[in-house]
C-alpha cells in the first residue's frame, strides 16, 4: 500500500506559444525585478525581446552569466547587486541551472547568517526568500515547478530543498526550445527520463496512479526524444517533451512511493570532479544501478520491461537483461554516453568519486538507505 502523503504544488504554469506575455500581470508593477539568465542565447532567439516587452511597465535590471551547474561565486555577485539596488522580485530566464541558481540567490539575498552556502552545505532552513518567477527555455530538470535547487561551489555540487524557493509561476513556451543544440535536447530528454526512473524503479507499493503516470512519461520521452533530434523544428514534439520534463519532477509521481536517487548522487560527483554534463552522468550511472541492484528492484524491473518495452518472453533474468539493454539503446539513440570509458574515465577515477561521496555524507543511499560506499564502488565498476 502506498505511503501517506500531503501534496500541494503552488506554481502557476502558463504553457504555450506567446505565454511570456503573461509575466506582465504575474509580477506586481510595484516590484523592482532582476532578470537572471545564462550565456546570452536568449538575446539570439528572441526570448529576451519578449521579456523586455512584457516588463515595459516594470522597473527592472538584469544579471547574466549563470553557468551550467551554477557556481556560488557567480551567484553571490547577483546577491550583491540585489542588495545594492533594492531588488525584491527575481525572474529566471533559461534552463534548470539558471532556475536553480536563482533559487539560491533568492534565499541568499535574505540570509541573515555569515555565509549563505551554509543553507546548502549544512542544511540550514531557509526562513525568507525573494519571490521567483521563471521562463523556461530548456526542459530538463523540472526546477521550474519544484522546491529543489542544485548549486556548486568548486567541486562540491549540492542539492537542497525548501518550499520557500519554489517559483510562484513558470512560463513554458515550447517555441523557446527550438534554438537548442542537439546536445541540449539530448541532455534534457535524458535528465527528465532519469528523474522519472528515480521515483519509479524502486519496489512496488501498489501506487497504481503514480506508476501509470510515470510510465506515460517514460513512453512519451522514448517516443518524442529521438524525433526532437531528427525533426528539430517540430513544435508538437517540443511541447510534449517540455510538459513531460515538468511533470517528471513537480512532485506528483513521487507522492506516496519510495524513491531512489542514487544515480543522481553518484552523478553529482562526476559533474563536480570532472565537469561532465549532468544528464550524461545519469545515462552512465543508471544502467549500472539497474544491473547492480537488479535483485532489490526485480519486481519493478519486470514491470518496466513489460509496460515500457513490451518484454514478456523469457525468464525473469532474461527480461530484466532485455529491459536494461533497451534502456541503454534509448540513451544511445539520444546520443549520450552509457559507460565511464565513453567520457574517458577509468578505474583510477573511482577513488576520487568515492571520496566525494564520503565527503558529502552519501553513505546510505537508495530507496532502502542501504547503498554504502562499497555498493557505490560496485556500481561505478559496473559502469566502466
Amino acid at each position: 500500500m502506498m505511503n501517506p502523503f500531503s501534496y500541494h504544488n503552488p506554481t502557476r504554469i502558463h504553457f504555450g506559444e506567446g505565454q511570456i506575455a503573461a509575466i506582465t500581470n504575474e509580477i506586481p508593477k510595484s516590484s523592482k525585478v532582476m532578470v537572471l539568465y545564462g550565456g546570452g542565447s536568449i538575446k539570439a532567439n528572441g526570448v529576451y525581446d519578449q521579456v523586455v516587452k512584457a516588463l515595459s511597465e516594470h522597473q527592472w535590471i538584469e544579471f547574466s552569466g549563470i553557468e551550467p551547474n551554477p557556481q556560488y561565486d557567480t551567484l553571490m555577485k547577483a546577491v550583491e547587486q540585489i542588495k545594492a539596488e533594492g531588488v525584491d522580485y527575481l525572474l529566471a530566464v533559461g534552463g534548470g541551472s539558471v532556475v536553480d541558481g536563482t533559487k539560491f540567490v533568492a534565499a541568499a539575498a535574505c540570509y541573515e547568517g555569515q555565509d549563505p552556502w551554509d543553507m546548502w552545505s549544512k542544511g540550514i532552513s531557509v526562513k525568507h526568500a525573494l519571490p521567483i518567477g521563471c521562463i523556461l527555455t530548456l526542459p530538463a530538470t523540472g526546477s521550474e515547478s519544484n522546491k529543489a535547487s542544485v548549486v556548486s561551489r568548486g567541486n562540491d555540487k549540492i542539492g537542497y530543498m525548501s518550499s520557500k524557493i519554489q517559483p510562484v509561476f513558470a512560463v513554458l513556451d515550447p517555441t523557446t526550445t527550438l534554438s537548442l543544440s542537439p546536445r541540449q535536447i539530448s541532455n534534457g530528454v535524458v535528465d527528465a527520463y532519469v528523474h522519472v526512473m528515480e521515483q519509479y524503479l524502486t519496489f512496488p507499493v501498489d501506487a497504481k496512479v503514480q506508476d501509470r503516470f510515470a510510465e506515460g512519461l517514460l513512453l512519451t520521452l522514448i517516443e518524442e526524444g529521438p524525433k526532437a533530434l531528427t525533426n528539430p523544428d517540430d513544435l508538437a514534439v517540443r511541447a510534449n517533451i517540455m510538459w513531460s520534463a515538468t511533470q517528471a519532477l513537480n512532485g506528483l509521481i513521487g507522492v506516496g512511493v519510495p524513491q531512489d536517487w542514487v544515480t543522481h548522487m553518484i552523478g553529482h560527483e562526476l559533474t563536480g570532479n570532472y565537469g561532465i554534463d549532468h544528464a550524461r552522468t545519469l545515462s552512465i550511472v543508471l544502467p549500472a544501478v539497474m544491473k547492480e541492484r537488479r535483485q532489490e528492484k526485480a519486481a519493478k524491473l519486470l514491470q518496466y520491461a513489460e509496460r515500457i518495452f513490451g518484454i514478456t518472453e523469457g525468464s525473469d533474468d532474461e527480461r530484466i537483461d532485455a529491459a536494461i539493454a533497451k534502456t541503454e539503446a534509448f540513451f544511445k539513440a539520444m546520443q549520450v554516453p552509457t559507460r565511464l570509458k565513453d567520457v574517458e574515465l577509468g578505474e583510477s577515477d573511482i577513488d576520487v568519486l568515492l571520496s566525494g561521496l564520503e565527503k558529502h555524507g552519501m553513505t546510505a543511499l537508495g530507496e532502502h538507505g542501504k547503498i554504502g560506499i562499497a555498493d557505490s564502488e560496485a556500481i561505478l565498476r559496473t559502469a566502466l
